[in-house]
């Protein structure tokens, strides 16, 4: 690497200049400099100005006819000939004219820029950024500079989390993006847009975003908006392992229709289509597609990620169109089922005040899931002033559950204190409905507008369970708690609120608003219980112990009033008012009903401030105030003793939970180094947190109230740095990462309040070597250092190190051939006895591309050294518990890829000279 870097600096020459406008002679901040080939105007490289309009760009000699040109929103463009540019080069000033007509600003399409810095708006020319011709869009995003796609999945540009991903400006089955960017080929991408996320209100009133999050929108290319385009794959393997999927899309200008549908059984949702794993997971293949506790899925489908083996399959459909002048449409319908078995092993160690025990316990399951997924969005445009947006969502799902499992629990001297086993079936059936109507009224005074939503969201669950359960107790001879019964269950919720704010400009930039929001909130919970009867036979013996019903209402109205600031380098927003709530819960047990109605008055205050440093440098603030209302189960003191092991009693004397969110963040992306860097910071610090007070019995019984505590932590600061190096066809991206997380805890145990203070210290950093088209290779490693100390334990504090390292490696080479290996290894330094701390991960994939590239076989191996594990090690202020699910192992998948692209009639031209530039 020494020596290419040495060779490198032989064959780089340096360009310089300086961008002013030509009457004002002002610099001009972001232009685009850029040289281009004359034969075919390939991008070759390119930078951007800084705040005083200078350039410099390293870049290495060309001895051909070139372009230097230079853009800019609103001006005239700058183009000179060079015959060759073999030696460094200083332009001096160069001056752009004032496009006459700069509100509609037309370029030539084969001359736009990699790259334009708009108002709020970053933008990327898509055919500037080499990728694959095979490769999908994610890959596309991960070409662009200050786009950072991480181990889990998440995207952020400079620094700020992308949470909405959308096609022409339109959801493309979901708003999230996973099915865009796994499934749309990148060849057809015209535009990459990013900009702030914003609130359908901020939208439609134009005012500024709120949020730190980003929002990419993807254009297509003109001559791919009409045609036909997909693929279709299938494979099977060892283990009776098999995956098949296909995506077809029709786009015929603003009408889009796609079909999506998947089967598997090797835990894949079955909408990716990686080039090297299609839908293999475990390396690259993660990203997307799991949370935090292992699932995966699809809107309100969960398929089980990483714990146990899933068999799913689903058919989407999705379809966009402009039915009648002004009226957009956009629709998505997906079905859904899983099936999900899994064996589960934990040992849980419990602190006490005075000492230890340790419950181990083993479950097995198997769930089968159903689901029907509607959604529709229809925007219509009144006239200039007036828009009106109507969204609706219909989620309909169905999941049978069943479940054997048996635990015991020692005392610190291994003294027994109890054992329990237990069969359950549970059969839920859950209908939710929900809509949401947006208007907004702008009048004829700029800024002046009128803004009014109201929403629904019902829904109605049942569950019916059958359990069988036995707990026995060693201690103080308790009797056994013997169970056989039928427990129907019903969970309904219905949510209406409703907001209409009026919004006055002042001056040009301060604009002062005055509105109203209002809120029902009715939720019940209807449990009933019957025992098994030996002489009928059958579970008609009512147990009224284990049968209650509960109602709880909250009405709200909320008069707020606010005001904004719009400046060129800053803005300012802040809003407060008082809620008014009246807070209804009622509950009927034993034949006794329970009444507890409170009424609150308590201030509601949110700030947002952006300042614009430079045009990629910001720092952004948020300030909210929040107070919620404690569960109607945590209010009423009605006891609930569905757990054998574990009894609920409500304290009606617990207050509302209050809470103070800051959120700090800077970032900085310099586009002329390709270098970036993020500073942040937030949490969430409690006047008043609802937390439990749990009693414990001589057998490791409890029995768990409500209790109100202050001064507890919920915080998160870090960073990260990035840096993309290119010289020739070799091009290097380094990047390092700091995640750091600080939680205060308190509660009560035994009627002794403790404190926890925990730490997690997350350092990462990961590397890309790329070498032309022919090779890449991504090493990346993390370790979480975690910490928590505790104060009035038996204990003073315990501690785990996690460490994560990958590395991710594909060849195309020999041509046709793609070969990719991702290895991982985990290791987890103080896992219990009898869970192993470590394993690795391997998986490989061969393939070769064949009839003009049409077609694709595929071999591919899953956990090539057969040592996947699924351990694990969580650290609560009252626990430290390991577990262990059965994963994936081993198996070999021979597949097939069918491509078709045909556009305008016509087959689909590879699309060459794209410059790889990060």
């Amino acid at each position: 690497m020494f020596l290419t870097t040495f060779v490198f600096s032989q064959n780089t020459i340096s360009i310089k200049g300086k961008i002013l406008e030509k009457n004002t002679q002002v610099p001009l901040e972001s232009a685009t400099v850029y040289l281009t080939s004359v034969k075919d105007s390939t991008v070759i490289d390119y930078t951007i100005t800084d705040k005083n309009g200078s350039f410099k760009m390293e870049t290495r000699k060309i001895n051909k006819p070139v372009f230097l040109k230079v853009s800019y929103i609103g001006y005239q463009s700058f183009k000179q000939e060079l015959e060759s540019m073999v030696e460094s080069k200083d332009f001096g000033i160069l001056r752009l004219e004032e496009n006459a007509n700069n509100l509609n600003e037309v370029i030539v399409k084969s001359e736009a820029p990699p790259i334009r810095i708009k108002k709020d708006t970053l933008e990327f020319n898509a055919s500037s950024f080499k990728v694959r011709p095979d490769s999908n869009v994610e890959t596309l995003l991960k070409q662009l500079p200050g786009v950072e796609i991480d181990s889990d999945g998440k995207i952020t540009v400079n620094g700020k989390e992308v949470n909405q991903v959308l096609v022409n400006g339109k959801p493309f089955f979901d708003k999230d993006g996973k099915i865009a960017l796994q499934s749309l080929p990148s060849d057809i991408i015209n535009k990459v847009q990013i900009s702030d996320t914003k609130t359908k209100k901020e939208e439609l009133t134009k005012q500024a975003a709120t949020s730190n999050n980003a929002s990419i929108n993807l254009t297509i290319d003109e001559d791919k908006n009409k045609g036909l385009f997909g693929k279709f794959m299938g494979g099977y393997g060892s283990d009776k392992r098999y995956e098949s999927s296909a995506l077809l899309n029709y786009f015929k200008n603003k009408r889009k229709v796609s079909v999506l549908a998947s089967a598997n059984n090797i835990n894949s949702t079955g909408f990716s289509m990686d080039e090297v794993f299609d839908n293999m997971g475990g390396g690259r293949n993660v990203a997307y597609f799991y949370n935090s506790d292992g699932s995966y899925g699809i809107g309100n489908m969960r398929f089980g990620g990483n714990k146990g083996i899933t068999r799913s399959s689903m058919v989407g459909v999705n379809y966009a169109d402009e039915w009648v002048k002004n009226l957009d449409s956009n629709g998505s319908y997906f079905y859904t089922n899983a099936n999900s078995s899994n064996t589960n092993k934990t040992s849980q160690i419990n602190f006490l005040p005075t000492g230890n025990f340790t419950t181990s316990s083993i479950s097995r399951t198997n769930e089968d899931r159903y689901g029907h997924n509607l959604n529709t969005i229809f925007e219509r445009k009144i006239d200039s002033t007036g828009v009106i947006e109507f969204t609706s969502k219909f989620q309909k799902s169905n999941s049978k559950y069943g479940s054997s499992s048996t635990q015991s629990s020692v005392g610190e001297n291994e003294d027994l204190l109890n054992e329990a086993s237990s069969e359950t079936f549970d059969e839920n059936d859950r209908t939710n409905f929900s809509n949401n109507i947006n208007f907004n009224k702008a009048f004829r005074r700029k800024g002046r507008n009128i803004n009014i939503y109201v929403s629904n969201d019902n829904t109605n669950e049942k569950v019916n369970s059958l359990n069988r359960s036995t707990s026995i107790f060693y201690q103080n001879a308790a009797p056994a708690d013997i169970r056989d019964q039928k427990i129907n269950n019903r969970n309904i919720r219905d949510v209406y609120d409703g907001e209409v704010q009026f919004m006055e400009p002042i001056i040009d930039s301060l604009q002062v608003s005055v509105g109203v929001y209002i809120k029902r909130d009715t939720s019940i919970e209807e449990r009933q219980s019957f025992d098994y009867d030996g002489t009928t036979q059958a579970y008609t013996s009512f147990n009224s112990e284990l049968s209650n019903f509960t109602k709880s209402t909250v009405k709200m109205i909320c008069p707020k009033s606010g005001f904004s600031i719009q400046k060129k380098k800053y803005s300012l927003s802040m809003t407060g008012g008082t809620n008014i709530v009246q807070f209804e819960n009622t509950s009927n047990y034993l034949g006794n009903e329970f009444l507890l109605n409170k009424e609150y008055f308590f201030p509601y205050a949110q700030a947002n401030f952006n300042y614009e440093l430079a045009k990629s440098k910001h720092i952004w603030f948020n300030y909210d105030y929040q107070v919620n209302m404690p569960r109607a189960n945590q209010l009423l003191p009605v006891e609930n003793i569905a757990n054998p092991l574990n009894t609920f009693v409500g304290n009606p004397d617990i207050d509302l939970i209050k809470n103070h969110s800051i959120y700090l963040n800077f970032n900085n992306f310099d586009y002329a180094t390709r270098t970036g860097y993020t500073i942040y910071g937030g949490g969430d610090f409690y006047d008043s947190q609802v937390v439990s007070s749990t009693v414990f019995d001589a057998n490791g019984k409890r029995t768990t109230t409500y209790e109100n505590v202050a001064g507890t932590v919920e915080s998160w600061f870090g960073g990260h740095w990035n840096k993309t190096f290119k010289k020739e066809t070799h091009t290097y991206k380094v990047n390092f990462g700091i995640q750091n997380n600080y939680t205060k805890s308190k509660g009560f145990t035994n009627g002794e309040p403790f404190e926890a203070d925990a730490i997690q210290f997350t350092p990462r950093v990961g590397f890309t070597y790329e070498y032309g088209e022919l090779l890449t290779i991504n090493p990346t490693y993390n370790v979480s250092f975690n910490n928590t100390t505790y104060k009035n334990y038996i204990i003073e504090s315990t501690s785990n190190v996690l460490h994560r390292f990958n590395l991710q490696t594909t060849t195309y080479w020999p041509k046709k051939w793609v070969f990719g290996n991702d290895f991982g290894y985990t290791y987890n330094s103080n896992i219990a006895d009898g869970f192993k701390k470590d394993f690795y991960l391997w998986n490989t994939s061969l393939a070769y591309s064949f009839y003009n590239k049409k077609f694709t076989a595929k071999v591919k191996v899953y956990d090539l050294l057969d040592q996947n594990q699924s351990n694990s090690r969580t650290i609560t202020p009252t626990t430290i518990r390991d577990e262990e699910n059965i994963v994936l192992k081993r198996y070999v998948m021979f597949s097939l890829t069918y491509k078709i692209e045909k556009f305008a009639g016509k087959e689909k031209p590879s699309r060459g000279g794209r410059f790889m530039m990060h």
